[in-house]
């Protein structure tokens, strides 16, 4: 790097508690404080790489972006990044955005096959009835022998495939933008969904969030799913279009387990809590214990390579180029 380069890094991490951070940049530590309201660390024109402050507010996210006037690097520590790129009118030219693809797969997956089963097997049903004292038997539905569509397979959606195989599931069928072949099988087009959305028994979203995917789960989509199949979303809330699932849901002809929901966070009185054969977690497949020693693995990992002029991973966009 040049002398006269800016040379700050904003971490929402101690840097103190990241071991192996590549010398040759001052490290600063922001994560927003928190009411959001955190003075920033230092000037945010001297400012190279802004590693995002994780699970915060999009308007704390968001801030100091417009004063970054020097900025290479913005590293997300979330698969989705579009609480960013709504915001790149306030990007100088040439900023690398980044995404934290391999931090979350695991922790992610983990909980959209938590989701599946318990709403497969009535756990929360099974909760409510504990809270009475009262014994609920009865058959439910297995995921063995199940068909299942993942509408999203990047690395998350091929880490909830890793985990369903021990399942015995029948078919495990795959959306994504573009149609490509895996040693697994095939990858379809989201133009193949209605074709494959009558077939599938449990649809699992973990499709990130853009213009194309933004309410694709609308009436349509929902109407062409099989009676009594279960919709699973760990995507984005806004990938569903949530006054169509109500429709669905309130007809009992469907189920759905939502790790996210639009709007966000889900506020109290809001009908989805009530609304039948609904599961709700709060927006939790990220932050688990595995997620701390990836972020850091992944920080150490892209400053080295920036220090050392070398090729970042898992960049999304460069701004000021076409299509940013």
């Amino acid at each position: 790097m040049s002398i006269d380069a800016p040379r700050d890094v904003w971490l929402p991490i101690p840097p103190e508690e990241i071991d192996g951070l590549p010398d040759g940049l001052d490290y600063l530590f922001w994560d927003g404080g928190e009411d959001g309201g955190q003075p920033f660390p230092g000037d945010p024109g001297a400012c190279a790489v802004y590693v995002v402050p994780y699970m915060k507010r999009q308007q704390v996210k968001v801030r100091p972006l417009a004063e970054m006037r020097n900025l290479r690097v913005v590293q997300t520590l979330t698969a989705g990044v579009d609480d960013i790129t709504e915001r790149l009118a306030d990007l100088v030219p040439g900023v690398q955005l980044c995404n934290a693809r391999g931090v979350h797969d695991a922790s992610t997956a983990e909980l959209a096959l938590t989701l599946t089963l318990a709403s497969l097997r009535g756990i929360p049903q099974f909760v409510r009835a504990q809270d009475r004292g009262h014994w609920e038997g009865g058959f439910r539905p297995a995921l063995a022998d199940r068909n299942v569509l993942i509408v999203g397979y990047g690395a998350i959606g091929e880490a909830i495939e890793d985990r369903l195989v021990p399942f015995e599931v029948a078919r495990v069928a795959r959306v994504a933008r573009s149609q490509r072949a895996t040693a697994r099988g095939p990858v379809h087009p989201f133009t193949d969904l209605p074709a494959l959305l009558p077939e599938a028994d449990v649809v699992i979203l973990s499709t990130p969030l853009t213009e194309s995917t933004r309410g694709i789960v609308g009436a349509d989509f929902l109407a062409r799913m099989k009676d009594g199949a279960l919709l699973v979303n760990v995507a984005r809330g806004p990938v569903v279009d949530t006054k169509a699932l109500l429709s669905e849901l309130e007809t009992g002809r469907i189920t759905a387990a939502l790790d996210v929901t639009d709007p966000e966070p889900l506020p109290p009185g809001h009908p989805l809590w009530h609304a039948p054969g609904v599961l709700i977690s709060p927006h939790v497949g990220g932050p688990t214990s595995a997620f701390l020693p990836r972020a850091k693995r992944l920080l150490v990992d892209q400053l080295g390579r920036f220090v050392n002029r070398q090729p970042l991973r898992h960049v999304i966009l460069t701004t000021g180029e076409a299509g940013a």
